[in-house]
């Protein structure tokens, strides 16, 4: 889609939701050159970025959910 300055001030909050709804880019012209208004990819969260270490854990996950740490753990120690 091509558009005017003025036709883009015009409605320029529905075009902007637009261009973020379907991903396609709207282009400007403007003295002659083309100006383009483009979505930007979503960025990756931090956890899908995580390196994955398979065999980190020696053993059994599940095994690790079942600890009992209340025989090591004193809560006026750290006070």
């Amino acid at each position: 889609m091509i558009l005017t300055p003025s036709k883009l001030r015009e409605d320029i909050y529905n075009i902007l939701d637009g261009i973020l709804e379907t991903g396609e880019p709207v282009e400007i012209e403007r003295k002659g050159r083309m100006l383009r208004i483009v979505a930007d990819t979503p960025p990756v969260s931090r956890l899908a970025r995580m390196k994955k270490r398979p065999g980190l854990i020696n053993g059994n996950p599940e095994d690790l959910v079942e600890i009992d740490w209340s025989a090591n753990w004193n809560p006026d120690e750290n006070l």
